[in-house]
């Protein structure tokens, strides 16, 4: 029921395997990244759209560029798009949850080896944006989409899940990746977080 949210990645039509080969056939560009967006404390990581670069930390900054320059931003998440496994769609009038296969559900006493942490965003609506609800345990994505299914599935309606590697988002808040280091409450390039009308107050009594 999972599949690559990048298109390219399922046109090259890889057997069923826990990570892509790294001697897949070259992309014809830059590969793309997946940015999602905090508007402020403690709110929702919401998808905001993507960016091209050629490595995380590039599409990092691209994305800090392309979407935290006009609005208020508290935080940001970038995930490679191959690293996003997503669901079919369902309606706005039920939960996708309820389309999946029943696999057989991981006990909660088993064994921690193998286990990963996987990040899960909803989409509520078409044409609304994909927020982030959680994180689960698992080993592999598609067990990640049935722990999800136990924890986050009485949500309704549930158009569509994505299920990211937790090891694949590079997170604002990680060490020594603070983005807003220009402004100390951390709303980047927000004109009154640098308190311009004072500037502007003071030149014109000055004047």
């Amino acid at each position: 029921m999972l599949s690559s949210f990048d298109p390219r990645i399922n046109r090259l039509e890889l057997p069923d395997a826990p990570s892509i080969p790294t001697d897949k056939v070259a992309l014809d560009q830059f590969p793309t990244y997946e940015v999602f967006h905090q508007r402020k404390e403690n709110a929702a990581y919401a998808y905001v759209g993507p960016v091209h670069a050629p490595e995380a930390d590039v599409a990092f900054l691209f994305a800090k560029e392309q979407f935290s320059r006009r609005f208020p931003c508290t935080g940001m998440w970038v995930a490679p798009t191959s690293a996003i496994q997503v669901t079919p769609y369902g309606n706005d009038q039920e939960s996708v949850y309820n389309l999946l296969p029943l696999l057989p559900v991981e006990s909660a006493t088993a064994d921690a080896t193998g286990q990963q942490a996987y990040d899960i965003f909803h989409l509520k609506k078409r044409g609304k944006a994909h927020a982030h609800v959680g994180q689960v345990s698992a080993s592999s994505p598609e067990a990640a989409l049935q722990a999800a299914k136990a924890a986050f599935g009485d949500q309704r309606p549930v158009v569509n899940v994505w299920v990211i590697r937790s090891a694949d988002l590079l997170r604002s808040d990680d060490e020594d990746r603070d983005m807003w280091t220009t402004t100390p409450d951390k709303k980047y390039r927000e004109a009154i977080s640098y308190k311009v009308q004072d500037r502007i107050d003071r030149f014109k009594q000055e004047g």
